[in-house]
């Protein structure tokens, strides 16, 4: 857990749920303005998460939601994806984001130590985090195979052209952080 005067930010708890909706209206009210894409999320599988310990959520003191993120692992924990970093607008420019992805980056190595931890997004801020984090761009080809990831992606306005290049090309970028790669020695 992380605190300052502003935001407390940790690994969400189960009485949390109460800001699902307000997180997927904020998540997809978000693509939209951007003109991007999003696999949209249940409110039940975002609550999954929470219970499970696999979200990060931002809060004020006040109790407010700020941000959110979350993990989910594939193929038997080969990979996991860091997912759905959302921060609200009026608490946007205050470093949440970074923050946010720290520790959700944290919790993908302690929870799945060996795992190879993806992201895709079209964001430039997003990109940047990875990058800060050790994540390099790749082709889709060395994340996850696992159809059940690709099926999220129906949703998304870009789904024709993903699926119209066997799911080999989109306009997300993919980008992956190896613990094999990191390992100094």
């Amino acid at each position: 857990m992380e605190e300052d005067s502003a935001f407390i930010i940790r690994v969400a708890v189960p009485a949390d749920v109460k800001y699902v909706y307000p997180i997927l209206y904020e998540m997809e009210r978000s693509a939209r303005e951007r003109g991007t894409g999003i696999a949209r999320r249940s409110p039940q599988s975002i609550c999954q998460k929470i219970y499970k310990g696999h979200a990060v959520i931002a809060v004020t003191p006040a109790g407010e939601w700020a941000g959110f993120s979350y993990i989910q692992s594939w193929q038997d924990g080969a990979f996991v994806s860091n997912s759905g970093l959302i921060v609200r607008p009026e608490f946007r420019g205050m470093h949440i984001a970074a923050r946010i992805k720290e520790l959700t980056f944290e919790l993908s190595r302690q929870l799945y130590p060996d795992a190879n931890i993806f992201s895709i997004t079209t964001g430039g801020a997003v990109l940047a985090m990875n990058h800060e984090l050790g994540f390099r761009p790749v082709t889709y080809s060395e994340i996850t195979k696992d159809a059940t990831f690709w099926d999220q992606c129906k949703a998304c306005i870009n789904y024709p052209l993903l699926q119209g290049k066997n799911r080999k090309i989109c306009l997300c970028t993919a980008m992956l952080y190896e613990p094999a790669r990191s390992v100094v020695c």
